[in-house]
């Protein structure tokens, strides 16, 4: 066995690999660029070393620096985690050369299946079944746009060395097909330095099903079960499970059975994933294989009850699998979101800052948190916008479900944006809950995008409640501040009128024994809690019944979260909302006259110059965040007056881009 390891990768699955490591008594080396000097994963390592500047290209993507890492702190072997080098078949190559072993597949076998046209003919080799396309590198727009006639609308361009989402694109006619062969192209260049792309049919209502496999250097390959990925949003993973609710035990060996075959048939050895589209019919295909440790391994891992990590060292090192394909376990249910830095209120945009607040769920009661971050960190526009992974285990998929409700009202993220009221929305959506869904959910369910109306809350007298009973406390310190006039101190009183958006919901607060008693139309609620000012979580009972909901006050309004519902609240007395009613809305400024940067990222390219008469639809400038290329078009004729930004310039959110005339 190893007696040191290198991780050549940063974030959560550079911790997730060095708490395997430590367990199984391996010391670890952290690679870290200058952005991630103070980053978790190099304070776990047992040694750390810095590889260069922000840049992935200039740090975590370069082999030279990395092997120079290996050689200089002798480690024996490298683990890759995901993304960046993780499928790199040179890298493999030239560690295996420098005699340092990569925890991962041999460079052939990864030549071979990462690469996504060549892995394509190997399948249909191999009997695998597999989608119609063009399985050759595409030169030209032009060429594409003729393919994918010739295939049939809609198609899927995809970069061959792809991944996460990025270089990916769907066409529903010539202009998409044209633009998204130029946006996959650049993407696949800057994030994988390979800018090949392929053309395949888009399966319409397909649902994306995945097998885990592990193999080891004796040949021995086994499937541990599948994972259920249709949730994503611009073919980007959102929620995972495992196992499927679609997929009976039939199906699943058949498709277990043809994900081991392609294994077989390059002599892989490691953990990797073969992904399916699977029809309405559970009819399968082969979309590609992952040469690589996938981010939803943790919920194949507690249904299965085996380490993935722990296993792909143990082959790396030579060892033969420690168990057979008829001991591979079912049990129970596991569900995972990815917590990212984006805004869901504002159409997902990308956000960068500090954590302000960063209180994961407790890792109790089949709850995990797989994180790279912590307080105070900063989450950096030059890498993912991965937060942390929340993973749930249950008997059964309804039990997983409302476990995941819970945890998610229990994750607190202060300073940055996040996705957690979009996942908490989810996890009520009618859809989702019946399993009966696709990979279109998403874009079916929120068309316009999301925002706050699309939940509403099955409860809202919970969130009265609790917004008038914060209030009263409020009120009620500040009773007791010493110092005021006799004859004049401060009475907080118990008649009060909560805002919930336009509606106005009088109600009374009268303290009682462990709490306040709120009467609102008619009824009578029963909280007990021991919040006190300051705590994001108000956790106590609301007529018996235990809630758990994060609180915030940001000036004259409370901001409440519970089950994916964000809700601002205001709480007055009945004649300050008499005269608030009154008062005249005050108008935003007009900003129509300026193209606005929708995120912090980097500036690289403007498509227009001063003067230039401009149609509704053209590009006007491009923006690189979290390394993806966000292309801002123009939504009405108009002129270029000025522009106000160059292209290389790091923008802030809503810094203005162009002024039009």
């Amino acid at each position: 066995m190893f007696k040191k390891i290198l991780i050549a990768n940063r974030g959560e699955i550079a911790c997730r690999v060095i708490k395997t490591a430590r367990k199984m008594g391996i010391k670890t080396v952290a690679v870290y660029s200058e952005a991630d000097k103070d980053a978790m994963h190099v304070s776990m390592a047992d040694e750390s070393v810095c590889i260069g500047p922000p840049p992935s290209k200039e740090s975590y993507l370069s082999i030279d620096k990395i092997i120079a890492a290996c050689k200089q702190t002798g480690a024996e072997a490298v683990h890759p985690g995901y993304g960046f080098l993780s499928e790199n078949p040179e890298f493999s190559r030239r560690l295996e050369e420098s005699g340092v072993i990569f925890i991962g597949p041999k460079h052939y076998s990864m030549a071979s299946m990462g690469d996504k046209i060549a892995s394509k003919k190997l399948a249909l080799g191999a009997k695998v079944n597999t989608i119609p396309g063009h399985n050759a590198a595409i030169d030209t727009p032009e060429e594409a746009v003729e393919i994918a006639r010739g295939i049939g609308y809609p198609v899927m361009i995809k970069a061959s060395a792809g991944g996460g989402g990025k270089g990916l694109r769907v066409a529903y006619n010539d202009m998409e097909a044209h633009e998204g062969f130029s946006a996959c192209k650049t993407e696949a260049k800057n994030a994988f330095g390979d800018d090949r792309i392929f053309v395949e049919k888009f399966v319409e209502e397909p649902r994306h099903i995945e097998i885990q496999l592990i193999g080891d250097a004796h040949g021995n390959t086994i499937y541990l079960q599948e994972r259920e990925c249709s949730l994503q949003r611009r073919h980007q993973k959102v929620i995972e499970e495992a196992p499927s609710s679609f997929i009976d035990p039939v199906t699943r060996k058949a498709m277990g059975e043809q994900a081991v075959a392609l294994a077989k048939a390059v002599n892989y050895e490691s953990a990797g994933t073969v992904e399916f589209v699977v029809g309405k019919d559970k009819s399968f295909y082969f979309l590609e294989m992952n040469t690589r440790l996938q981010v939803e391994h943790p919920v194949t891992e507690l249904i299965t009850g085996v380490d993935l990590v722990e296993l792909m060292i143990r082959v790396a090192a030579g060892e033969k699998l420690p168990f057979t394909q008829e001991q591979v376990k079912l049990d129970g249910w596991a569900m995972e979101c990815r917590i990212n830095a984006e805004d869901p209120f504002r159409g997902f945009l990308p956000s960068t800052g500090r954590l302000v607040k960063y209180i994961p769920p407790p890792e109790v009661h089949g709850v995990r948190v797989d994180t790279g971050v912590y307080e105070g960190g900063e989450i950096s526009m030059f890498y993912d916008s991965m937060i942390a992974k929340l993973i749930v285990h249950a008997a059964t998929r309804d039990q997983a479900i409302a476990r995941m409700r819970d945890a998610l009202n229990q994750f607190v993220i202060r300073g940055v944006a996040s996705n957690i009221a979009f996942q908490a929305a989810l996890m009520q959506n009618p859809r989702f809950l019946s399993g009966d869904f696709n990979t279109g959910l998403i874009a079916e369910q929120y068309p316009k995008g999301f925002n706050a109306a699309d939940v509403p809350h099955a409860d809202p007298a919970m969130l009265v409640a609790v917004a008038a009973a914060i209030h009263r406390q409020y009120l009620a310190r500040n009773a007791t501040i010493s110092g005021q006039m006799p004859g004049h101190a401060f009475v907080a009183g118990e008649d009060f009128v909560v805002m919930l958006g336009a509606a106005q919901h009088p109600a009374r607060v009268l303290e009682a024994q462990g709490g306040w008693d709120v009467s609102f139309a008619g009824e009578r609620y029963e909280l007990r809690s021991t919040w006190q000012f300051g705590d994001p979580l108000y956790v106590g009972t609301l007529n018996g019944q235990q809630i758990c909901m994060q609180v915030e006050r940001r000036g004259l309004i409370y901001r409440l979260f519970h089950w994916g519902v964000q809700a601002d609240m205001q709480v007055m007395s009945a004649r300050t909302a008499e005269l608030r009613a009154r008062m005249p809305i005050k108008a935003a400024p007009d900003m129509s006259r300026f193209l606005l940067s929708p995120m912090p990222g980097l500036l690289t390219q403007i498509a227009v110059v001063e003067g230039q008469e401009v149609k509704a639809g053209e590009t006007l400038a491009k923006i690189e965040a979290m390394k993806m290329e966000n292309v801002l078009k123009a939504d009405r004729d108009c002129v270029v007056e000025k522009l106000l930004a160059k292209p290389g310039e790091s923008l802030a959110v809503d810094q203005p881009i162009i002024a039009f005339k």
